[in-house]
């Protein structure tokens, strides 16, 4: 009986150090189903950033190209910078641009281009003017109205996106026609000069930054 007595206050003892490790495993368990729910519908906050460049949405406004490697990261001159100020102040605070920001000072283009609206600016960059022989561009930069004609025909009077440049023709601010084709993130303006970096927004401009100097046909 003693034995007896001793077992069951034995099997007792087990059963009650056991049911609150059994309770816990089962509200464990409980809290494991629910996090699947939890993590559901942190999946579905979480899909727009994660969907977004699936639809085109948010890729579609951010600038492309290697070249915009070279842009710097803060400042006046960044992608962030430039979008605050009009399209050549903008310009001048991207380095690579120097030249450009030159030409246009020289042909007295400033105020035309930062107060014109919704327009889109094919910029060449440094290297694209280092293309041309020294004199034959010291002797552009020294006639205006040659300048003139030629800066005015890398503008076109819309915002262009990425989209339209796949296969298009648009009227100049010279009132010649630009030719663009391409797709994702390389295009050709006039069959010669390739974008190096696009969809740069400026606060009245989309710029797209080319290796070539454009001139008027």
């Amino acid at each position: 009986m003693n034995s007896l007595k001793i077992r069951r206050t034995a099997i007792a003892v087990a059963a009650a150090t056991v049911l609150p490790f059994s309770l816990a495993a089962c509200s464990d368990s409980g809290g494991t189903k629910a996090a699947p729910a939890a993590g559901n519908g942190a999946r579905t906050g979480a899909s727009s950033p994660m969907d977004g460049p699936m639809d085109g949405s948010m890729t579609g406004d951010e600038p492309f190209g290697a070249a915009c490697a070279g842009v710097p990261k803060e400042g006046a001159g960044s992608f962030d910078g430039m979008a605050k100020d009009p399209v050549a102040t903008a310009a001048s605070n991207n380095p690579a641009l120097s030249t450009l920001v030159a030409a246009v000072k020289q042909a007295g283009l400033v105020d035309t281009l930062n107060n014109a609206k919704d327009i889109t600016v094919f910029a060449p960059t440094n290297d694209a003017f280092a293309k041309i022989p020294k004199a034959d561009l010291d002797k552009v930069l020294a006639d205006k109205a040659t300048l003139t004609k030629i800066l005015t025909y890398h503008a076109v009077g819309q915002k262009l996106t990425p989209e339209q440049l796949e296969n298009g023709s648009f009227e100049t601010l010279q009132k010649g026609m630009v030719t663009t084709k391409g797709s994702g993130e390389s295009y050709k303006v006039n069959g010669t000069s390739n974008v190096v970096c696009g969809n740069v927004r400026t606060a009245n401009a989309n710029v797209y930054i080319v290796d070539t100097v454009l001139m008027p046909q």
